[in-house]
């Protein structure tokens, strides 16, 4: 395939991704047009909250993502309309812990949540922290136990807003953390017998996974990104994958995977990819995907990757 037809294929497919993403919004400015006088509009920065408020709040409030399907989180900026539908939400709920850098600036007309503190949150060494300017691992929905701690305080947040309907969100809460429950077993019940004790990622975005069940990341780069690896360490990287008879490397959804690939190439390994869920793809959107689907997904590549029985 020549350079002119790869460019027109390229164009096409960056179109239909911004198709779906207008449609999609369309939809939400249509829905709180139409809902704004009866009904508080709840907004979430990421994914993973987003999730916990559609399933517990469901048709009764509206509830939307602030980051749009397929972008970055790290580097997403808030544009005028963005503005707009903020000013107009009844409460907002970010992720905090350093990872959306646009609120810092921002200045809530209603109610606003920083969930981090809601959490427990695993502490960066100095050099992770002098990088990213934060003290925390902001990735910490890939902890169940975390995501339960979310669900309890954006019901009590949603209870607030609507003390009519509380059974109605205390039901959905307590089907929603059946569900955290269930998959957390699934996980640790695949997890229990693996022959390897460790992943190979292009950035560390997994350290509450590994944490929770007992295995090891290792890393192209830091916590970040967009942070670049040295030669020396894709070096020292190459060689571990020989030592410790690697099969799999894996990059995440939205961030670069050259290195990897690079990487994998030399190693004569395969590559896959792993999503740290702070946002979904349009191709997932366009799915339905939920956080239970998404790890589920995540959890097949770690059993072949780390040869779970």
């Amino acid at each position: 395939m020549n350079l002119k037809n790869t460019m027109f294929i390229l164009v096409i497919v960056v179109f239909l991704l911004q198709m779906i993403v207008l449609k999609q919004d369309a939809k939400l400015d249509e829905k709180i047009s139409r809902d704004d006088s009866s009904k508080p509009i709840i907004a979430l920065s990421s994914f993973p909250l987003y999730d916990i408020a559609k399933n517990i709040a469901q048709d009764k409030l509206i509830t939307y993502m602030i980051l749009p399907v397929g972008v970055d989180i790290h580097s997403f900026e808030p544009n005028p309309k963005d503005m707009v539908k903020l000013h107009r939400s009844s409460l907002v709920i970010y992720s905090g812990a350093s990872l959306e850098p646009w609120i810092a600036n921002w200045h809530f007309k209603n109610k606003s949540i920083d969930m981090s503190k809601y959490v427990d949150l695993m502490r960066l060494d100095k050099h992770e922290h002098e990088h990213n300017h934060g003290a925390y691992d902001p990735h910490y929905w890939l902890s169940i136990a975390n995501m339960k701690k979310a669900t309890l305080e954006i019901t009590k947040q949603i209870i607030a807003l609507d003390i009519e309907n509380e059974a109605f969100y205390l039901t959905n809460q307590k089907r929603y953390i059946e569900k955290l429950d269930a998959l957390d077993r699934l996980y640790k019940k695949s997890l229990l017998t693996c022959r390897k004790k460790e992943i190979l990622t292009n950035h560390d975005a997994f350290s509450y996974l590994a944490r929770s069940y007992d295995f090891k990341i290792v890393s192209l780069s830091s916590i970040s990104p967009d942070s670049e690896a040295d030669a020396k360490h894709i070096i020292k990287l190459i060689n571990h994958i020989k030592e410790h008879n690697v099969s799999t490397i894996f990059y995440e959804s939205f961030a670069s995977s050259q290195a990897i690939k690079t990487i994998a190439k030399e190693s004569s390994v395969k590559v896959e990819q792993l999503q740290p869920l702070a946002n979904i793809t349009a191709d997932e959107a366009k799915q339905n995907l939920s956080y239970e689907d998404i790890m589920k997904a995540n959890l097949v590549k770690l059993i072949d990757a780390m040869e779970c029985r």
